[in-house]
């Protein structure tokens, strides 16, 4: 297979449209950035997009609905109630759904994640404000535990950019056992050290139970996270840049060419290629 389609909602106050569609090119894809109505209203608005045509769909980053509701809460519902069908049939047919920060929170809202047993229609998980009481604009380090989730193979450790307000995961005690027996954790927000972050701020930026900053369904092709991938698509997108440009140099070492964001999307547009 060559060319690999990837969906990037956009409208109703998503602003990372532009980001994650860059680092998916990047990554390989051939990427559009489409209006949630060109998907649900197409006809009407003389401009249809349809699902069934893209092999991945990212439920990205920004404000939908200026969070009025609860963040993700409208736009899982739009999208729910309109073309949840589709999306039903765009997850059996194996391909692949990421949600960033309020695409994360739309996920959970929408009930596809965590889709234990493979239902996509239950609610059992939260993204909820800050213990912090703030917006944390910021940068996280994560460890990556062992999961099923396509898009984290060969990923350790890493480091990315977060945005939010409501990013504190809650769950019931029994979910979130579950979640760990079953390997749908991905990622943990950690120290500088690589040690977990236990809870402490700023490490956790936002009170998250047992420091869960990611999360995928039982099939691995589902993943949704808080930190931003699509904002760390090049070397220097991160605040220390020129210093670990000055350390490369002395260790006689070359400059990277992109971010580590974007070994996410690689690996979404790599299974892709591979199982289509």
């Amino acid at each position: 297979m060559r060319t690999v389609k990837a969906l990037v909602l956009t409208g109703y106050g998503l602003n990372c449209d532009y980001e994650t569609d860059y680092a998916l090119k990047i990554a390989g894809a051939e990427s559009h950035r489409v209006h949630i109505n060109e998907l649900i209203k197409g006809e009407e608005i003389g401009r249809r997009e349809f699902l069934k045509d893209y092999h991945i769909l990212v439920f990205d980053g920004g404000f939908s609905w200026g969070d009025d509701h609860g963040a993700g809460v409208l736009l899982a519902n739009r999208l729910k109630y309109n073309i949840g069908d589709q999306i039903e049939q765009f997850i059996k047919e194996g391909k692949l759904i990421i949600g960033i920060c309020n695409g994360f929170q739309a996920l959970v809202n929408f009930g596809l994640l965590p889709g234990f047993d493979g239902d996509y229609n239950h609610r059992g998980i939260a993204l909820t404000f800050n213990d912090c009481g703030n917006f944390r604009d910021d940068w996280v380090y994560l460890n990556t535990l062992d999961s099923p989730c396509i898009f984290t193979q060969g990923i350790e450790r890493i480091e990315l950019p977060i945005r939010h307000g409501e990013g504190k995961f809650f769950a019931p005690e029994k979910v979130i056992k579950r979640l760990f027996d079953k390997h749908q954790v991905v990622f943990q927000y950690a120290t500088p050290e690589g040690e977990r972050a236990e809870g402490k701020f700023p490490f956790n930026p936002n009170g998250s139970l047992l420091d869960i900053a990611g999360i995928c369904d039982s099939t691995g092709r589902i993943l949704g996270m808080m930190p931003h991938p699509e904002g760390y698509n090049h070397f220097t997108n991160h605040p220390d840049w020129t210093w670990k440009k000055e350390d490369l140099k002395r260790k006689g070492l070359a400059l990277p060419s992109e971010g580590l964001g974007i070994k996410i999307f690689r690996n979404g547009v790599e299974y892709i290629k591979k199982m289509f």
